[in-house]
């Protein structure tokens, strides 16, 4: 590339035989004095080596040549100054090739090298060759870097020594050079042309962003050759970049590549994935002009948690969509893992329900641990902490922990760390991997937000938690088409730790999602949940083995859906844990769920195992508006009594409160006793009495009392003790014997026969 052919620039000054006026023997400025007349200079029209020269005797200690006309220098344009030189008598001297940097408003830029590689005369007659390159990027084989300041030059040369030599030059030759530093790269612009140093201590920002401006006004790219550069402001790349050398910013300074915005841009920019990934989405939160930062299938070795809100570090809230798409994180091992621990008396007062007060120790409990004691839920979390007052506030209010006790507070570490942010809403992972690999857990969401949302993404052998909401960032929540695999296949259920995921918002849909052998698939503290379409399971090989449950619904009016899901080795257990006063009062009781057309499957389980198990943590409670209807239960390798429980560990069920409760067209395979609600059966009297006795009561769900009869109808004739017709109509009574799970029939006088009767065991609303 020539500047003078492609620009139309002239760089070559004229020969010395076209006039000594416009050649200076001072800096070449306007007014400074010429060689036009000057007694220690003459012009030479014929050499036997240079067809036309100019002889300068050497009077002073520097004499110096300059020519007088403005020689621009361009950003990116490298300019190679070449002169031929003899000495003809006297001493010999030394010559360099020397200029004067010129600025905006003529004024001379200081501070830069206005002089070239000095070269010593040896020999009289003898031609020798002076150069130097000059240019404004401080490249390798630049001699004079003027940086962007320099807007022009005045160029020539100066001899130097001792004093007395006469010497003979041939006409001053300036050349454009670029092309040997931008080798085959004519599209590119390199940030060293604009003044970039690259030596890692220099900032240059400003180098940067005018080498963006000139490249994107030219339809070019920016090229950052090798060097570490500093960059201690924001930078905005609004052309294409290539990275060769690394970039080093302040936390609070961002690189926005708003035309190279992916993960290799950035891990090539900062020298490293993990920081390239922190970087690129602290651009993604400062609008850089995407709306998702794609990973491009690359594999990210995380060798600490990523604080993703440190990352951003100038925002503690966002709301609007963003996503990180197709990658992976693959953990490594180190210290950084392990949970922090802290052990800390509390007291807690059910009247205010989700605050620790008088917390011992405070400074030291992270935000984000979990609460384990007496009296404390599953999956409950400080959500803020209050040096000042002494407290911590909770994700969930604690069921029986009146009083001062010693907690136990653990912080698990995370691949995605989103606690920092005080609300955060629309963030979306796609088609991401986060490889725990039994050293880290997953996500934490933020203590805030709505609408966070993994699909089609996989979290591999997470330590102790897959996704963990602390606070309400889980409203919303959307999980599509993920796989929850578990570091603890080879353990009983029982002794596994490994939760895949927690929430305690509302409106939390789960869909299609796969969970493999942790403690617990999902603990939900909200209401309006769907869960569908998903496959969770919890085997082991331990004959006649525990099994724990897969989904806990932590909540009584939850209005939650649970369809076409395949349940296998666990149970759905329904508690309301997350209470500070569980007895039923004024509140709503267990209500609000829906279970239909879902597959549960165990195998090689005790008997006493059951599906669907309520778990009241105080008195009081019961069943209202529950419809489980259309699904598949099957026992494998031995049968179970029954798929229904209520756990009585705190409290039993209050039947005679039960309404609208609907079991029905369900399937049983290998279940000694099925259940249904109502439930129809016949009854056959075989002696003639006038109380017939039916018990409904093993067929009722959940320990229900029978209390209603839908219907009452004989099949076949009613008969006396002779056979004789009996015609009278029969009164039932209900809640008889001593379980109230018993219906009488009464009649007139004894009779005999088959009846079917339809029994329920709740009262309609």
């Amino acid at each position: 590339m020539n500047k003078a052919i492609t620009d139309g620039l002239i760089f070559m000054p004229p020969a010395f035989e076209m006039g000594l006026d416009v050649w200076s023997s001072g800096d070449g400025t306007p007014g400074s004095p010429t060689y036009a007349g000057s007694p220690n200079a003459a012009l030479v029209p014929a050499d036997q080596d240079f067809s036309g020269c100019l002889e300068l005797i050497k009077t002073t200690s520097t004499v110096k040549l300059r020519h007088m006309g403005d020689t621009p220098i361009l950003p990116g344009c490298y300019l190679r100054i070449r002169a031929r030189v003899k000495a003809m008598s006297g001493n010999l001297p030394a010559v360099r090739i020397a200029a004067w940097a010129g600025g905006a408003g003529n004024a001379h830029v200081a501070g830069v090298v206005e002089a070239g590689p000095t070269v010593q005369l040896t020999a009289y007659g003898k031609v020798e060759t002076v150069e130097a390159i000059v240019g404004t990027g401080a490249r390798g084989g630049v001699d004079m870097s003027w940086g962007t300041a320099a807007l022009f030059g005045h160029f020539g040369l100066d001899l130097t020594g001792l004093n007395g030599g006469v010497v003979r030059i041939d006409d001053i030759e300036i050349e454009d050079v670029t092309s040997v530093f931008l080798r085959d790269l004519i599209d590119w612009v390199d940030v060293r042309d604009y003044g970039a140093t690259g030596n890692g201590v220099t900032n240059d920002s400003a180098a940067f962003e005018a080498a963006d401006a000139a490249a994107f006004a030219s339809g070019r790219s920016v090229l950052v050759s090798a060097g570490t550069y500093l960059l201690d402001a924001d930078v905005t790349f609004e052309a294409p970049a290539r990275f060769e050398g690394t970039v080093t910013m302040p936390v609070n300074r961002r690189l926005s590549l708003t035309r190279s915005f992916d993960l290799p841009t950035y891990a090539a920019a900062f020298g490293s994935e993990e920081e390239g990934f922190k970087r690129a989405f602290q651009a993604l939160l400062n609008f850089v002009d995407h709306d998702s930062l794609d990973l491009c299938g690359r594999r990210v070795e995380v060798t600490a948690p990523i604080d993703m809100q440190a990352a951003v570090n100038n925002k503690t809230s966002f709301a609007t969509r963003r996503v990180i798409r197709n990658g992976q994180l693959d953990v490594v091992d180190g210290p950084a893992w392990a949970p922090t621990i802290v052990t800390s008396q509390a007291s807690y007062n059910p009247a205010n329900e989700k605050v620790l007060s008088g917390v011992v120790n405070i400074a030291n409990v992270p935000v984000g641990s979990q609460v384990t004691g007496t009296g404390v839920g599953r999956e409950v979390y400080v959500t803020a902490v209050n040096l000042g007052a002494g407290t911590l506030t909770l994700s969930q209010p604690l069921y029986g922990a009146s009083g001062t006790q010693v907690y136990t507070f653990t912080r698990f570490k995370y691949v995605l760390d989103f606690a920092g942010f005080s609300a955060l809403s629309k963030m979306i992972l796609s088609e991401v991997e986060i490889q725990c690999n039994g050293y880290a857990s997953g996500i934490m969401l933020p203590v805030s937000g709505s609408l966070f949302q993994l699909r089609d993404c996989f979290i591999t052998r997470p330590k102790n938690r897959g996704i963990t909401s602390i606070g309400d960032g889980c409203q919303g929540m959307l999980i599509d088409r993920c796989n929850f695999a578990s570091d603890e296949s080879g353990l009983r259920s029982q002794d596994r730790i490994s939760i895949a995921l927690n929430a305690n918002a509302n409106d939390v849909k789960i869909r299609d999602c796969r969970a493999q052998q942790f403690r617990h698939f999902a603990v939900l503290g909200g209401n309006g949940n769907l869960i569908v379409g998903n496959h969770w399971f919890q085997g082991d090989t331990e004959v006649d083995g525990l099994r724990l449950p897969g989904l806990i619904i932590a909540g009584t009016d939850v209005k939650t859906t649970i369809t076409g899901n395949y349940i296998d080795n666990c149970s759905i257990e329904w508690t309301n844990e997350y209470e500070s006063d569980p007895s039923f009062a004024n509140q709503y009781s267990f209500g609000g769920l829906t279970v239909t057309g879902n597959t549960f499957t165990a195998s090689d389980v005790a008997p006493w195992f059951a599906f669907l198990v309520v778990k009241p943590y105080g008195p009081g409670h019961f069943l209202r508006g529950v419809n489980i209807s259309g699904n598949v239960f099957k026992a494998l390798q031995g049968a179970i009594d029954r798929v229904d429980a209520v756990d009585t560990t705190f409290a039993p069920l209050t039947c005679n409160s039960m309404r609208n409760v609907t079991v029905e067209a369900n399937s049983f395979t290998a279940v000694t006793q099925p259940i249904a609600n109502p439930v129809f059966l016949p009854f056959d009297q075989t002696t003639a009495a006038t109380v017939w006795t039916v018990n409904p009561g093993p067929y009722l769900p959940f320990g229900g009392w029978a209390r209603n009869v839908e219907s009452l109808v004989a099949e076949g004739m009613i008969a006396g003790p002779a056979n004789e017709r009996r015609g009278d109509m029969p009164y039932v009574e209900v809640e008889q014997g001593a379980a109230k799970q018993n219906v009488t029939v009464n009649w007139a006088a004894a009779s005999k026969g088959r009846i079917h009767l339809k029994v329920r065991m709740d009262n309609p609303d």
